[in-house]
């Protein structure tokens, strides 16, 4: 709620960032330490160093809304109302008779070290079963990354343009 109610840009950039160091700390405790890690990186690290890059090229207060509150309340709504909808016929969160636990986990678990000769079955899920999947994922990671510095850099450069074409007046 601090988050939606801050009209300072800088104040929402530091809470998202302690809001995914938080999230980190949740993942840990939920014996994800290869998530946390990531989160931890990307959400808090990468992702707050280049948001307060951006605050830097622009304003730092957000400006007045133009429009009412009632269609993003609206909207919120409908897909709040739709995820809710969507989870109901999820089995319960950890219930051995789901379908991840009866096939694809004993699965990895007897066959990760004949099959991949990895030792630790997270490693060998994320680097060897989802290969594809691992490196599709940081070639988005890594695509946005080079968008939002080429982004960045022709803002610079179209600003220090401005600024010397003023001084040639």
């Amino acid at each position: 709620m601090a988050i939606v109610r801050q009209r300072s840009l800088f104040g929402v950039v530091i809470l998202a960032g302690i809001y995914s160091f938080l999230i980190a700390s949740v993942l840990i405790v939920l014996d994800a330490v290869d998530v946390a890690m990531t989160e931890a990186s990307v959400g808090a690290g990468v992702s707050t160093v280049v948001l307060l890059a951006t605050l830097h090229l622009t304003k730092t207060s957000e400006s007045a809304p133009m429009h009412g509150n009632l269609l993003p309340l609206f909207v919120v709504i409908v897909v709040a109302t739709a995820l809710v909808w969507g989870t109901l016929s999820l089995p319960p969160f950890g219930t051995p008779e789901s379908v991840i636990q009866r096939h694809v986990v004993p699965r990895y678990l007897a066959k990760t070290i004949t099959e991949t000769n990895v030792p630790n079955v997270v490693t060998s899920v994320l680097a060897d079963y989802r290969g594809y999947d691992t490196l599709g994922e940081t070639t988005v990671i890594f695509t946005a990354g080079i968008g939002v510095m080429l982004l960045l850099r022709g803002w610079r450069r179209k600003s220090n343009n401005d600024d010397h074409a003023g001084a040639s007046k």
